[in-house]
């Protein structure tokens, strides 16, 4: 009962911010400057390749700025892979199953190489996301021109983000990022936990084909956001979170794209791209200004930077789009939460139980 409560009470609990807003200014800053470059050249359904290589940015926000730029060429790695096979897959027009095998694959690879190198956020989700996302828009440009935006675009994260350094300027040789050293353990959980990937992403896409959504992407996606936490509860809370901050940041969406008084498209006739723009640049200071306080108030406004760049890329019916959103988004968390609850670290047996102080006395 307490534990209920304690769950209920983080659900719109805020903790103190943190320097948080620097941070929101560095991503903000990263995903404006190659989006209006984009916008400028006449191309604005390319952002969503500079969006994915610009959230190298939420990486390394808390470390020193040499180590920062290690962790966001780290996180680069994956969002450029992520990118590009995504773009490969749109390419060759691999969709629906092809496409489920293969980024639940990835999500599997990706865990492994997140665990190993402590990424924070957590976890490969935004790279299964890019893969996702790219592959789900028909390609317009050749593969090389996409990878080449998302690396440029990542790159320029990566400079926002050391330039602070030019204002203290200091270098400490040796630096390493705090990084457990390898064991036994920790890869056989690193194992495990690429297998609740594999399984929870492969899952929540196979529900998204079935259902005949037209983005299974976005189950899988959600699949992934649960196991991000580091304990049941928090795994819990974030595909709760996930859920509940999509449904509200749908809400914004589709009072951007339905013709209304509301919309901000009314009163702007001809210029479309230019204000989802604009509001994908806006929206993008908030996500990360909550990402780590809160990660549903950080889905509220997450939700519109996806949805609108895609709108941008791939123009669909909003009803459409906020629908198969919501639906796939609700499946994809419930699937994850399953599969962190039933896959979890066997409790040890009874020899080893018995063992373990045997171990412990001839040590001593």
């Amino acid at each position: 009962m307490r534990s209920i409560v304690a769950l209920a009470r983080a659900l719109h609990t805020v903790p103190p911010a943190s320097n948080d807003h620097l941070a929101a200014v560095r991503v903000a800053l990263s995903v404006a400057v190659p989006a209006l470059v984009l916008l400028a050249v006449g191309r604005p359904d390319l952002i969503i390749y500079a969006v994915f290589g610009a959230l190298t940015g939420m990486y390394g926000r808390a470390e020193s700025h040499q180590l920062r730029l290690k962790h966001q060429a780290q996180a680069a790695a994956v969002l450029v892979t992520g990118v590009s096979v995504g773009t490969f897959l749109s390419v060759a027009q691999i969709h629906s199953w092809g496409l489920v095998a293969i980024e639940a694959l990835l999500a599997g690879v990706g865990s492994l190489f997140a665990d190993k190198v402590r990424l924070k956020p957590n976890g490969p989700f935004f790279g299964i996301f890019a893969l996702g996302a790219c592959a789900s828009v028909p390609a317009q440009i050749p593969l090389l021109a996409a990878v080449l935006i998302c690396a440029a675009s990542a790159a320029f994260s990566m400079v926002v983000g050391f330039a602070g350094w030019l204002r203290y300027r200091v270098w400490e040789r040796g630096a390493v990022r705090d990084i457990p050293a390898s064991s036994a353990e920790l890869r056989r959980g690193a194992v495990l936990h690429a297998v609740r990937y594999v399984l929870a992403v492969g899952a929540g896409g196979a529900c998204g084909v079935l259902t005949g959504s037209g983005h299974p992407h976005w189950a899988m996606a959600a699949a992934a956001v649960p196991l991000a936490g580091a304990d049941m509860p928090s795994r819990l809370l974030r595909g709760i979170h996930r859920i509940a901050g999509t449904f509200l940041g749908l809400v914004i969406v589709a009072v951007v794209l339905y013709p209304g008084p509301l919309s901000p498209l009314q009163y702007f006739p001809g210029q479309t791209d230019l204000i989802l723009v604009l509001l994908v640049i806006g929206f993008q200071f908030p996500t990360e200004l909550f990402m780590a306080r809160h990660y549903g108030w950080a889905m509220v406004f997450f939700t519109p930077v996806i949805l609108l760049m895609t709108q941008l890329a791939a123009p669909a019916d909003p009803g459409v789009l906020v629908v198969e959103r919501g639906v796939e988004t609700f499946v994809g968390a419930v699937v994850g939460i399953a599969v962190a609850v039933l896959v979890q670290k066997r409790p040890p047996t009874l020899r080893a139980r018995i063992a373990s102080p045997r171990r412990g006395a001839d040590q001593t």
